[in-house]
Parts: structure tokens; C-alpha cells; sequence
């Protein structure tokens, strides 16, 4: 499974049905030098643990209340939800192990 590009209006709905598996949100811009070194990255984890985590991505600029919505103020921001809850938040650039030591602790 590959990364989901999603809608403003889908993100709080898969949330709260995805109740079991691990959720990984990209939040990121296409004008962004370090959101276009991360998406691959975060590309490579959707496929790394296709059967594990959920991944999606929304693009800050077509979807502002939502990055609102979730307080995004720096791009690229990596969220990981589990049961509808952020666990964590990653802002910035970080390695595809990094991500990794995140999923692994949270699965």
C-alpha cells in the first residue's frame, strides 16, 4: 500500500474508524525542499508496513483548515495517531529509521 493523498474532510473520519491500526499523516506543501526529501521516505515506510500502519498525506496548501485543525505551524509534520489519539509528532526532516523506532514502539 502506498501513500493515500487525502481531503480535507476524510482525515478526522478515517480516525475515528481506524480504531486497531497505527495512522502516519504527512503533512506537507509541494513547494517544500525538505517535505519532498520526507516523502519519499514516508513512501517507503507505507510499503515497509503495508499491513501494519495507514499512511496519508495532506497537502497543506489545498487543505489549510485541516492543517489548522491539527495545529500544523511547520512543515513537513509527521503525526502518528493510534485509537484516534495523537501519539506523536515529528517536525522537520528525520531519517527513514527514525520513523522506523517511531512505528516499531507504537504497533
Amino acid at each position: 500500500m502506498s501513500v493515500i493523498h487525502l481531503k480535507n474532510e476524510n482525515l478526522i473520519d478515517i480516525l475515528s474508524k481506524t480504531k486497531d491500526k497505527l495512522i502516519v499523516v504527512d503533512f506537507f506543501a509541494t513547494w517544500c525542499g525538505p517535505c519532498q526529501m520526507v516523502g519519499p521516505i514516508i513512501e517507503n515506510l507505507a510499503k515497509e508496513y503495508q499491513d501494519k500502519i495507514a499512511v496519508y498525506a495532506v497537502d497543506i496548501d489545498k487543505f489549510q483548515d485541516l492543517a489548522a485543525e491539527f495545529d500544523v505551524q511547520s512543515i513537513p509534520t509527521i503525526v502518528f495517531f493510534k485509537n484516534s489519539k495523537e501519539l506523536i509528532r515529528q517536525t522537520g526532516f528525520a531519517s527513514i529509521d527514525g520513523y522506523r523506532q517511531i512505528v516499531e514502539k507504537n504497533l
